[in-house]
């Protein structure tokens, strides 16, 4: 009975195993997708960034101190965000959603320079990018989390729990061997015995 039930788990176990190897799969694949986006967005962040910074400063170098100060002053532009769940093999990571009010260029544009528009604009656009980009890792976080439990269940159920049940189902088919032979002999022990009793019945 321990033996019939101790096949039953190592199936049960091999079967859990080809899962867990297939969602580990599925996981690796679109960490490694997720990864390449994130890599992708935060070069596109850096870029526009360094523009915007860049467009800044001209604007700075060419404005009054106390023009440029009005102007961002009083901003009316408002920016809120909403955070979603989304579940993906098992895995629930996090979707952000940017809600824009306003408009950012509020001031007026004959005391300022072309290039704080831009600038402006840049950090605007940039901001919904890195919010996208915050997403994206945090996508990537909670997937390698995901990956590293799966890799470890993984390597349990291959090089630890499965083989020490093949292990005991091996010893105890052996020892029910060693019985079933035990028996049969101590069968045939006694089967001579009867038959040597009957031949000296019928010699006397």
């Amino acid at each position: 009975m321990e033996l019939i039930k101790l096949k039953k788990q190592i199936k049960n176990a091999e079967r859990g195993w080809k899962l867990l190897r297939d969602k580990q799969d599925g996981l690796m694949k679109t960490f490694m997708e997720v990864i390449r986006n994130a890599r992708d967005l935060r070069k596109e962040v850096e870029g526009k960034l360094s523009q915007a910074f860049k467009n800044f400063a001209q604007a700075s170098a060419l404005m009054y101190p106390e023009m440029l100060e009005t102007a961002l002053l009083y901003p009316s532009a408002k920016v809120s965000l909403e955070v979603e769940k989304q579940n993906v093999m098992s895995v629930y990571i996090p979707k952000f959603k940017v809600k824009k009010e306003g408009n950012i260029l509020n001031y007026g544009l004959l005391q300022t320079s072309g290039e704080l528009d831009m600038a402006l604009t840049l950090f605007q656009e940039v901001f919904e990018l890195m919010v996208k980009l915050a997403e994206i890792e945090k996508q990537g976080e909670r997937l390698a989390e995901e990956l590293e439990k799966t890799r470890r269940r993984v390597n349990a159920l291959e090089h630890v729990r499965i083989p020490n049940m093949k292990e005991t189902s091996k010893f105890i088919t052996m020892k029910l061997t060693e019985a079933e032979r035990s028996a049969i002999i101590s069968v045939m022990v006694i089967k001579e015995g009867m038959e040597k009793k009957e031949r000296e019945a019928r010699a006397a």
